[in-house]
């Protein structure tokens, strides 16, 4: 079913644009006041003989910080591809939802890989507290992060999803035929959201390395990212923020041994 100009067209936008403004105060919020959920290590680095159902709680919230973190840096480099697909449904009287399914697609795999982070960090704390030798060490948790980021930067796989990100005319033409509107719809925004994963994975672990509730990394990460991702030029990007990361985390870890 069809019709002309339909509403959604008139309020998807300042929505779209509420939603990432909302994320961002909200993570201004969180890193002012420490009240707010578990952004950093804190989760990860509970005793191994505290309670379930504490354990249960904090990892929710976890979760649900990553959300909104994920709404307010990842979102925003996925705009080309969401307005584009919005103009292929416009038309539709189901617009609505599938813009809805699209964004919600898109997010599931980032929350996916959020709580695939999450666990990990878990396991590496628990390595560190029954290995007493690594806990003189903890600064290479630091420094790891920061160059794997620089060295997946020159990485075939980070090529092909990067190039991918890169063309969402030709992701939407291969993903969208409009025969089962609502499937194709969610596929098109895992799959997306998977590409997506694929290429910025790696800086966004960076968080993990100087702190999840740095607001001024979280800023710098998102436009070096939508840079990357959109701008004609973002291509030439890549190499030189591989080359400065991997900088920085050898800087930081001879640091760390001068200092030990």
């Amino acid at each position: 079913m069809v019709a002309t100009a339909p509403s959604h067209q008139r309020v998807f936008l300042p929505i779209l644009i509420l939603l990432i403004a909302l994320a961002w105060v909200t993570l201004l919020v969180w890193s002012v006041f420490p009240g707010g959920p578990p952004m950093d290590h804190t989760a990860a680095a509970l005793p191994h003989n505290a309670p379930g159902d504490v354990r249960a709680a904090i990892a929710l919230l976890f979760v649900a910080g990553w959300t909104v973190m994920t709404i307010a840096m990842m979102l925003p480099t996925s705009l080309p591809l969401i307005f584009l697909f919005r103009r292929v449904v416009d038309h539709r009287m189901d617009g609505a939802l599938l813009l809805a399914l699209l964004l919600v697609g898109y997010l599931l795999v980032w929350v996916g890989f959020g709580m695939l982070a999450y666990l990990a960090d878990m396991g590496l704390h628990e390595l560190v507290e029954h290995r007493g030798w690594l806990r003189g060490s903890t600064w290479v948790l630091g420094v790891a992060p920061l160059l794997l980021a620089g060295i997946y930067q020159f990485t075939p796989l980070k090529m092909i999803c990067l190039k991918k990100c890169r063309s969402p005319l030709g992701f939407v033409t291969s993903h969208w035929h409009g025969r089962r509107p609502t499937v194709e719809t969610l596929r098109l925004g895992l799959d997306h959201g998977l590409f997506c994963v694929g290429c910025c994975w790696s800086l966004m672990l960076v968080l993990f390395a100087v702190g999840m509730g740095q607001l001024a990394w979280m800023l710098v990460l998102a436009i070096v990212m939508a840079v990357e991702k959109n701008v004609p030029w973002g291509r030439r990007l890549t190499a030189p923020l591989g080359f400065t990361l991997i900088g920085l985390g050898l800087a930081l870890g001879i640091s760390e041994v001068i200092h030990a």
